[in-house]
């Protein structure tokens, strides 16, 4: 599974979109938005993955994903042989939907400090009865009456109380990238994500930005807030994080399948970016599951 953009063509002529998914079972790959994503579960459990972190995931919880927040919801194995249908909510839009300052004004201060913070992810919790008829409201409704509950929704998100909401990533890292109307940075993110087994560079990558690379290097970096190089490592752990749910790879197998040539690199990488090793890693998320057998053999 690897990252993939997800593009809103429909922000295209709109300032925001609603979506309402009905289906077996979560799909979306591990991904990431060029706009706010705000979503509720209406139907569904499992396991919220992000680069950094993996959270459980249940019905009526609340989730705000900021512009760039690479993240995949899956479905635990219960929920999938159960047969329900999982039912989600979502609503994208951009920044500036409202116009470029208008959560500036003093009064809309406590939403800019909740958009500010989904850099991280925010799931919040215990909130279903406030927040289930506005969100199927949204479906339901067109136009003007769509969007003044949407800004109705995120003003009482924003009210509740510190201990309904759980930040998904370290706020000493941020994972998320600011793509706003950058298509430059669009087709160089594009080619790391469909080239990661690869050798991969600078050269191709300012190539593809229209750009010298030291012109690249420094645009690269302060619209990410990483090097190339470190966003290169950033797609391929994220991808060795879902590897690692596969009883048949080892870890060293995944190592070169995501595009590393040493094992202690790897295992340093992910430990900069994860927090465990990917030994570590697989016994908290996988084993506890059930989905593993062994780990005896695994390399450290």
């Amino acid at each position: 599974m690897k990252i993939v953009f997800q593009h809103q063509s429909s922000l295209i002529d709109m300032s925001f979109t609603v979506r309402e998914y009905l289906q077996p079972h979560f799909t979306s790959p591990f991904h990431f938005h060029d706009s706010y994503e705000l979503i509720y579960i209406a139907k569904s459990f499992g396991k919220l993955y992000s680069a950094n972190n993996i959270v459980n995931f249940t019905e009526g919880e609340v989730y705000l994903m900021g512009s760039g927040f690479a993240h995949c919801f899956h479905n635990d194995k219960a929920f999938i042989q159960s047969g329900d249908t999982a039912h989600a909510i979502v609503a994208f839009f951009k920044e500036d939907f409202m116009g470029k300052d208008f959560f500036n004004k003093g009064e809309l201060t406590k939403i800019k400090d909740l958009l500010n913070r989904s850099a991280y992810g925010i799931k919040i919790t215990n909130v279903q009865e406030k927040v289930k008829s506005s969100f199927h409201e949204m479906v339901a409704s067109k136009g003007m009456d769509t969007l003044v509950i949407l800004l109705d929704l995120l003003n009482k998100l924003s009210n509740l109380p510190k201990e309904n909401f759980y930040s998904i990533n370290s706020p000493t890292i941020k994972p998320s990238v600011n793509f706003n109307d950058s298509r430059k940075l669009e087709l160089v993110v594009q080619y790391v994500v469909e080239n990661f087994k690869d050798d991969l560079d600078n050269k191709k990558a300012a190539s593809l930005a229209c750009l010298n690379e030291a012109a690249f290097c420094r645009y690269f970096k302060r619209r990410t807030e990483k090097t190339f190089s470190q966003f290169v490592n950033y797609v391929r752990i994220s991808h060795a994080t879902s590897m690692l749910l596969k009883e048949e790879m080892s870890i060293a197998n995944i190592c070169f399948e995501c595009g590393f040539n040493n094992i202690s690199y790897f295992n340093r990488q992910f430990k900069e970016i994860i927090g465990q090793t990917p030994l570590e890693y697989r016994k908290a998320f996988v084993y506890a599951d059930g989905d593993i057998k062994a780990a005896a053999n695994e390399l450290q």
